[in-house]
């Protein structure tokens, strides 16, 4: 069967904030599936911080997005065209095919999905998928989070965030307090989710801030942030106090960036801070899933999704997301 689709391709690579101009949609030809291939519609596909990463060619853990073609990352999509005995016509698969109409690929490069009840393929993109599963091990496996520990999580409405936090109450942590973007952000954060502090740092400095929020301090830090929120964190951390450094999205677009101006403080007090890149931890996957599945049906665990339509607004998706336009996880959805 003869199609075509449209993909988004990376224009340029951006100097500091990127912008509409770094993408460009394209009409493509979908070429037939070969022997043991499938073609996927896709429904819905991810946007997230660490595609800014990949615009730039900067040496990083994965290789950046070429300019002049298609970009990628986490979609879900169904099977429309078969030639293998692994996938049928209708199947639900999560693959990393995503900025594009249509993925043609061997039927191994996708995994069937079957989405619970009360939710939509998007979930597999979020609580239920890289998102979720960052939260869960930077918390548990990285920060070593313990029962009565005070835990401080930056970013926290957004994707990984509002889990993290979520998921050190369930996991019993004495006080959970949460940084965000706005006064609606915080109340959601408080209200919804259950965190028992929360303040945004749009409202003055962040130091001052989780002084106040955490007069006795804390013992992990979930970083999403970096910059002044890392900063304010190794100031109020115990000794033997640890940090999961998930991700720091203040510096992303900075050309400048600067890190931390107290750090020598991680000396005195034995910190451990310690990177981590989901990938390398897959093999959690099947435990997390049983556990988030169990929370997600006692409603322990809430998820929230920020829905934009149209795959030719997916440039401003990311982008909005980079902004922290989004509660929860951002999604796009394609078809």
């Amino acid at each position: 069967m003869s199609r075509s689709g449209r993909e988004v391709h990376l224009a340029a690579r951006p100097v500091g904030w990127p912008t509409s101009d770094d993408f460009r949609m394209v009409e493509v030809d979908v070429p037939a599936p070969g022997p043991g291939q499938v073609v996927v519609r896709n429904r819905v596909m991810s946007v997230d911080p660490y595609m800014r990463g990949r615009m730039s060619d900067a040496p990083s853990y994965a290789r950046p997005y070429d300019v002049g073609a298609v970009m990628w990352g986490g979609a879900v999509g169904e099977v429309v065209e078969s030639e293998s005995p692994e996938l049928a016509v209708g199947d639900l698969v999560l693959h990393e095919y995503g900025w594009r109409d249509y993925a043609v690929a061997d039927a191994s490069r996708f995994r069937k999905v079957d989405p619970p009840p009360g939710f939509g393929p998007s979930a597999f993109l979020g609580v239920l998928g890289m998102p979720g599963l960052t939260a869960y091990v930077g918390l548990l496996d990285i920060a070593e989070m313990r029962p009565g520990d005070r835990v401080f999580v930056s970013g926290a409405a957004g994707a990984v965030g509002s889990l993290a936090g979520q998921i050190a109450r369930c996991k019993g942590a004495a006080r959970v307090i949460g940084s965000a973007g706005s006064a609606a952000k915080v109340a959601y954060l408080t209200g919804e989710l259950g965190f028992d502090a929360a303040f945004s740092y749009r409202d003055g400095p962040v130091a001052a801030q989780l002084k106040q929020a955490a007069p006795d301090g804390i013992d992990v830090y979930f970083d999403n942030v970096g910059g002044d929120h890392l900063e304010a964190a190794i100031g109020r951390l115990a000794q033997h106090g640890r940090v999961a450094m998930c991700g720091a999205i203040s510096m992303y677009n900075e050309t400048a960036p600067t890190g931390p101006r107290n750090l020598a403080l991680a000396v005195g007090k034995r910190l451990t801070l310690r990177g981590y890149i989901v990938t390398d931890h897959y093999g959690r996957m099947p435990e997390f899933v049983a556990e988030m599945a169990g929370w997600l049906a006692s409603g322990q665990v809430k998820s929230a999704e920020t829905t934009v339509d149209g795959l030719d607004n997916a440039p401003d998706a990311f982008l909005g997301m980079m902004r922290g336009d989004n509660t929860g996880k951002m999604v796009v959805r394609v078809s």
